[in-house]
């Protein structure tokens, strides 16, 4: 028997989600419905309940009630944070943790599927189906030229498209990106905002942002969060002229 809002398209599925710490509620009811190739951006004022959303998704945090299933009917509340990472949920943090003394080519190649564990054997020659993939994500995070340099040496952005192209290579689902464009150049936030428009080509993406421009050069469907529940949903133009989300968010 499924709920009503849930049919065979919908990849992740929030009902009634809440979320204490110390008598705060971080999460208040939440209920949010992504569907399979979907990307949903996601906007709120600070201490909205944003990352504790992205925390109950990924197992960090356990909610005090609610459901979340992901695909068919698995209980992400049930699962640890590596079991759910296993499943195809992969994370990209704020703040970019790239291996800075290896070379872009060697990030990537120690980031591929199936292997979480540190590679210590670079030096063995790479499969020829490895080093395509690698080519493939290199394409896509616009890093060719640059597959030789060191890590540390990228700029911001560059290296947030690297961070991106490491979630890549573990083949994710579902891919959770954290303000992927706080401190880029306007260049650099157009191109993610197309990085991740081609990404959402084969996968489903949630993305965190404060940045209104990039969240409307993303052209999808927006969620405002206020106070750990959804304060009102839809195109860019309908939140932003929605009174409510002007009176405790655009408004400030």
């Amino acid at each position: 028997m499924t709920t009503p809002h849930h049919h065979h398209d919908t990849l992740l599925y929030l009902d009634g989600v809440s979320v204490s710490f110390d008598g705060f509620r971080a999460l208040n009811a939440l209920s949010l419905v992504l569907e399979r190739g979907e990307m949903r951006a996601v906007i709120g004022p600070n201490g909205a309940g944003k990352t504790t959303m992205m925390d109950v998704i990924t197992g960090k945090t356990r909610p005090d009630t609610g459901r979340v299933v992901f695909g068919k009917d698995t209980d992400l509340t049930r699962l640890d944070e590596p079991a759910i990472a296993d499943l195809g949920i992969g994370r990209k943090f704020q703040k970019p943790t790239v291996f800075e003394p290896h070379t872009v080519w060697d990030n990537l190649l120690l980031a591929l599927a199936g292997d979480r564990r540190p590679r210590f054997t670079l030096w063995a020659r790479q499969s020829s189906e490895e080093s395509d993939r690698i080519e493939a994500i290199l394409k896509t995070i616009r890093l060719g030229d640059h597959r030789g340099r060191r890590a540390g040496d990228l700029s911001h952005g560059q290296k947030q498209w690297l961070e991106i192209g490491m979630l890549l290579a573990q083949e994710p689902h579902l891919l959770l990106v954290d303000e992927p464009v706080a401190g880029m150049t306007d260049a650099e936030t157009e191109q993610t905002a197309e990085l991740l428009r081609e990404i959402n080509g084969t996968r489903s993406v949630v993305v965190v942002e404060h940045d209104m421009a990039f969240v409307r050069a993303l052209g999808v469907k927006v969620t405002v969060l206020h106070e750990g529940s959804v304060l009102s949903e839809g195109s860019i133009d309908h939140v932003s002229n929605d009174p409510r989300v002007i009176e405790v968010y655009l408004g400030r």
